[in-house]
């Protein structure tokens, strides 16, 4: 485009000299096939920005893993939540140093955040990639319990946007997790009058009986025993999700006056 629009500049500016029309006809060309090589470029996730594409994060991914395999996967699930809604926060910075001083103790140092910067800083995070990853990794149990980590990131500033709930879909449908568990834990964060009834897996329509089955299920699916090899901020995290259960169970008896 650009070298027809500057050639017909090139040829009146020079006031009808064939010449002026080549000179411009050959500039728009470089800058209409740099246009095109641009475009290229941002299709395979390179970021002339900050020279890292999707494949150049997900190499950093791998490398780090074999160093920090778990710190790594947290922080790249984390600054996938935090890039989630177009700004990074303060307050969410802080719950991860927070989150990772406790888990890590004096493990925990300014190479953890290096990483979460890197990821931070990255043009797009291979989340596909990462993920299957994770799923090959990690247990069950505790692909739930980050669900609920990256909750508490969402949940930092006090408001769980929709770009983030999303974001975090994202992730657990990636983790292979069921959705009826996801959001189990979204509404532990995300209330609404619904919220009892889907932190134990069921609707409103749902019998006592079944809401008796769904609670035990619940509570086995998210007994802090099942994360007792990880960290105590992991175990923390699995004792509130397994209080929000016992308190989801205990309004609805309430309420329904369930024996």
């Amino acid at each position: 485009m650009y070298r027809w629009i500057l050639a017909i500049g090139g040829y009146f500016l020079f006031k009808g000299n064939f010449f002026g029309a080549i000179a411009g006809f050959m500039i728009g060309t470089f800058i209409d096939n740099f246009q095109v090589i641009k475009e290229r470029m941002k299709s395979q996730g390179f970021d002339p920005r900050n020279g890292q594409s999707a494949e150049d994060i997900f190499n950093y991914y791998r490398q780090q893993t074999n160093v920090n395999d778990f710190p790594t996967m947290l922080m790249a699930l984390s600054a996938a939540v935090m890039k989630a809604d177009g700004k990074v926060l303060k307050s969410e910075l802080d719950y991860v140093k927070v989150f990772f001083s406790r888990q890590f103790g004096n493990q925990f140092s300014t190479q953890h955040l290096q990483t979460l910067k890197k990821f931070l800083d990255g043009q797009e995070i291979p989340l596909q990639r990462i993920c299957s990853d994770i799923r090959m990794r990690l247990q069950l149990e505790a692909r739930l319990q980050l669900i609920h980590y990256l909750y508490g990131i969402a949940k930092a500033d006090a408001n769980v946007s929709e770009s983030e709930v999303n974001v975090i879909n994202t992730i657990a449908n990636f983790l292979g997790l069921a959705s009826v568990d996801v959001d189990s834990i979204k509404n532990m964060f995300y209330r609404s009058t619904e919220s009892d009834y889907k932190v134990l897996g069921v609707d409103s329509s749902a019998t006592d009986e079944e809401i008796k089955k769904a609670y035990r299920k619940m509570a086995i699916k998210f007994h802090p025993d099942k994360v007792s090899q990880l960290g105590e901020e992991y175990q923390k995290g699995a004792q509130e999700k397994f209080q929000e259960v016992q308190n989801a169970y205990e309004n609805l008896k309430k309420q329904r006056g369930i024996k």
